[in-house]
């Protein structure tokens, strides 16, 4: 039984903002599919300094962490204690040594890091039992498990010595990764938590930096991903906009300059660039640097296209193919857009499916952000159409190397002159070599087809 109530204005602009709302989320959450599918089964090795774990935002970060978890992402979580062994230096008034930046890790120091590092290891447990710290976030589970986390003896270390005349003591390097040790409890659907410390072959003890730990057991395990999660939103240009992604080259460049800084913030930044350059150059392909300070940046990064990190890696980021069947709805959602405001003669699914071999895609990390397609019209002529790129990465010359990939194509089948209709980039494709020819250079067939009310302007070009 219904009943008719007044309408109010007021509850109505609140409903559809709850709407909006809703849908922006469910857009967000279908677009999110393809990373997830594409991390499932991966393993990850994330770097947690002790600037991160004293941060108020440490909640957040276990409940981010336990998602991915859940998600299906083998998890090895590393963390150090740097700024709570300051802490307890100064409480015990024992003197902190530094030499060449490197803590001189003497047997008295030694006892004080030990059990700073084994109280922080002790305290993420009980975070991730919890599923998160705070009562407002909810625990997550793995298919109806708890999360179960594992420490081991997973580090060889050994000693650095004496250098420039200093006795280094306990501080120590990496020797060795228990890398099998390590994958069997990953299988076994366990985080596997290391921190800092390392234990010779002799049973001695050794204080390890975090970025160390980190970038060896990614190595060694053949991550997929390394991620530093640090104080800043990632790596920033000279304007302070964020960089999306450095090359290796780049990345040397950026680790020196930020390495020169006199504020911990940027040296630790400095840091993790360098182990990232590292990782890459054994084999690790992507190594984000990750702010812990924004909330969800961490989602953000591994599950949209816009990311909100700095990605290192050395390969091509992204991949320019032929289409394929299952492309037809990424295809679609990439070009309603431009046909909705009549950049783009509309194409129903139906006669995409059935063109969806004209088609060529770029592909980055499991989305498609960008197509095009060549139609052969005649022995010596052929038609490039439906360039289209998603707007979050225009500007990026992706719709040149369709035009110069379907250009090769042509030529390849024995095409002499490709040529294009347009509304509103005449001028972009002025500026790749094409003349504005007339209608009487298409064929019949085509120019049956012309439609006279978008008045298109046709621009043709030699192969």
């Amino acid at each position: 039984m219904s009943t008719l109530t007044e309408s109010h204005p007021e509850s109505e602009k609140l409903n559809n903002s709850d709407a909006n709302g809703a849908g922006a989320l469910v857009e967000w959450f279908r677009a999110s599919t393809q990373y997830i599918n594409a991390h499932r089964g991966k393993t990850f090795v994330v770097a947690l300094s002790g600037e991160a774990l004293a941060s108020e935002h440490l909640g957040n970060l276990v409940s981010d962490l336990t998602l991915l978890h859940s998600l299906g992402v083998k998890l090895i979580l590393v963390h150090g204690a740097r700024p709570q062994i300051d802490t307890a230096f100064k409480a015990a008034k024992l003197p902190v040594e530094f030499h060449k930046g490197m803590r001189v890790t003497d047997p008295n120091s030694l006892a004080i890091i030990t059990g700073v590092v084994g109280a922080e290891s002790i305290r993420l447990e009980a975070l991730f039992s919890a599923g998160a710290s705070s009562a407002s976030a909810a625990p997550l589970a793995s298919g109806g498990e708890s999360l179960s986390l594992s420490r081991g003896n997973f580090i060889t270390a050994m000693p650095i010595g004496v250098h420039g005349g200093v006795d280094f003591h306990h501080t120590g390097r990496v020797r060795r990764v228990k890398a099998d040790a390590i994958a069997k409890r990953l299988e076994e659907r366990t985080v596997v938590l290391q921190s800092n410390l390392g234990y010779s072959l002799t049973g001695e003890v050794f204080n390890l930096t975090v970025e160390e730990v980190a970038t060896e057991m990614a190595i060694a395990l053949k991550a997929d991903k390394l991620i530093f999660l640090v104080p800043q939103e990632g790596v920033c240009d000279d304007q302070g906009e964020l960089v999306a992604s450095l090359n290796p080259a780049s990345a040397t460049i950026a680790a020196e300059r930020h390495a020169a800084s006199d504020i911990d913030a940027e040296k630790a930044l400095g840091t993790a660039l360098r182990a990232s350059i590292k990782a890459n150059a054994a084999g690790v392909n992507r190594a984000h640097l990750i702010g812990y300070k924004s909330n969800g940046a961490l989602i953000r990064e591994l599950f949209t296209r816009q990311g909100a990190g700095t990605l290192i890696s050395d390969d091509s980021l992204d991949t320019l193919r032929q289409a394929t069947i299952d492309d037809v709805s990424a295809i679609l959602s990439l070009i309603r857009p431009l046909e909705a405001d009549g950049t783009l003669v509309e194409r129903s699914r139906e006669r995409l499916e059935t063109e969806i071999e004209n088609f060529k895609v770029i592909e980055l990390e499991g989305a498609i952000i960008a197509c095009a397609a060549l139609y052969r019209t005649s022995e010596s002529l052929s038609e490039i159409a439906c360039i289209a790129t998603h707007p979050n990465y225009r500007r990026h010359g992706l719709g040149a190397r369709l035009l110069q990939s379907l250009t090769a194509e042509a030529k390849a089948l024995g095409i002499e002159k490709v040529f294009v209709l347009t509304t509103v980039t005449a001028h972009w494709f002025i500026g790749h070599g094409f003349a504005e020819g007339s209608l009487d250079d298409l064929p019949e067939q085509r120019q049956a087809l012309y439609n006279l009310q978008r008045k298109s302007k046709i621009f043709l070009k030699g192969v």
